[in-house]
């Protein structure tokens, strides 16, 4: 099982290029079951829970063709599907498996999906999906740890009017897939209005998909009888171009960041200016951080976007350790997301947890020690928090991080961070 070993201490200088949005390739990935036509994506992130959709994705019947392993162009084609079933070996450490239940039931008119697996940060519960395909006339059933779709009668999804009760961004995007390729009208209302919800727009309009609202709140989807294959190039990730604004800010640092996407960012950024970190948009598709030689505590309350994202919220607590004052972070969106603070304080930090609310006191002097990484953004947080530590740190666990960073540790290394991977044999 990898490790990652960290002298922290150093600050970090360069250029780094921000990869591909994994909460974004997914659902574009998994939009390829809509249609029989080829689909061509550039720029996946290459990342472990993509290689997991490509072959869940294979285990189909779809022909996924990539040029190189890992790739970052992909073009995969479902003349047919043999399978509607994404089994639970398969899926077990993906959460996104879920996102091929729209559209098998809009394509086949029936599916097979394990319930998903993937971080221990909390339920995440399906049950928004289920119902809303049930309004759509799914006939739906969980058992034996799957939940098992159908459209009655062989027949096709109907238009309807849904609701969310609370904003769910894969919920968003299945039933947006779903609705596609309904008869009538479908409006999602209470929608997420995330960039990664966006870009499927985007990619399912250039299927011909009828579409109005993205960006917002409602989305009204008109069904068309087929879609058809398209070209699209997936958005860049924030949650990593954010994760290397507080690298560059937690070291004292100067990083430019390239392939960004800064106005996905404005939250993440005007958050980090409050506590004293400079950041200049140079253009549309790059950033500057530069650190502050005395950070300043701020709070932050997770919410949905354009909120502060809870996928910045790990990340955001290792910076606040190095912070003059208390900063009091409130988490709205997982009920247990807070795994990484008893590993931070085993590193020295001063951080009390009562619930969804954890109070950050610092600065704290960090001293290296092992420690474990519970999720993909708790591991990011323990890596930035050994950027700034005294001695060594080794992160056991690191194969969460591999699920959502591309090549991390060379990106790191490429600006100065002292990070090796080491590979210790079970």
């Amino acid at each position: 099982m990898d490790k990652f070993l960290i002298k922290g201490g150093k600050a970090l200088h360069g250029k780094v290029a921000i990869s591909g949005a994994k909460n974004s390739a997914l659902p574009v990935m998994a939009a390829a079951l809509l249609t029989k036509e080829r689909i061509t994506l550039h720029n996946i992130p290459k990342v472990r829970d993509l290689i997991t959709m490509s072959k869940l994705l294979a285990f189909m019947g779809a022909k996924v063709s990539i040029t190189d392993i890992p790739a970052s162009d992909y073009v995969i084609q479902a003349v047919t599907l043999s399978d509607a079933v994404a089994p639970y070996e398969l899926v077990k450490t993906m959460r996104a498996s879920i996102l091929t239940l729209g559209p098998l039931m809009a394509r086949m008119g029936v599916a097979r999906v394990s319930l998903p697996g993937g971080c221990a940060i909390g339920a995440r519960p399906v049950d928004l999906h289920l119902a809303a395909l049930e309004k759509m006339g799914a006939e739906i059933t969980t058992d034996h740890g799957y939940i098992q779709a159908k459209v009655p009668n062989e027949g096709r999804l109907k238009g309807a009017n849904i609701t969310f009760e609370k904003i769910t961004v894969t919920g968003t995007e299945n039933i947006l897939m779903a609705a596609v390729l309904a008869e009538g009208e479908t409006a999602l209302n209470n929608a997420a209005r995330e960039p990664e919800v966006t870009d499927l727009v985007d990619m399912l309009r250039k299927m011909g998909a009828q579409i109005e609202g993205d960006c917002s709140s409602t989305l009204r989807i008109r069904g068309v009888e087929k879609l058809h294959g398209t070209e699209h190039t997936v958005i860049p990730d924030r949650i990593e171009a954010g994760t290397f604004l507080i690298a560059g800010a937690i070291t004292d640092g100067d990083l430019t960041l390239t392939n960004c996407a800064p106005d996905h960012l404005a939250s993440i950024i005007a958050k980090l200016e409050q506590t004293g970190v400079r950041i200049e948009t140079i253009d549309k598709t790059t950033l500057r951080v530069q650190g502050a030689k005395k950070l300043i505590a701020a709070d932050v309350t997770t919410e949905e976007y354009p909120g502060f994202a809870t996928d910045m919220q790990a990340q955001y607590m290792a910076l606040a350790t190095q912070a003059q004052g208390a900063s009091v972070i409130t988490e709205t969106i997982f009920e247990n997301r807070y795994l990484h603070a008893s590993e931070m304080l085993r590193m020295g930090a001063n951080i009390t947890v009562d619930g969804r609310r954890a109070v950050v006191r610092g600065p704290s002097p960090l001293t290296g020690t092992p420690v474990i990484a519970s999720d993909l953004r708790a591991s990011a947080s323990l890596v930035l928090a050994g950027l700034v530590a005294e001695g060594e740190t080794v992160i056991d666990r690191v194969y969460h991080i591999d699920r959502g960073y591309e090549d991390i540790v060379k990106k790191l290394r490429g600006v100065g961070a002292q990070i090796v991977r080491l590979h210790i044999k079970d």
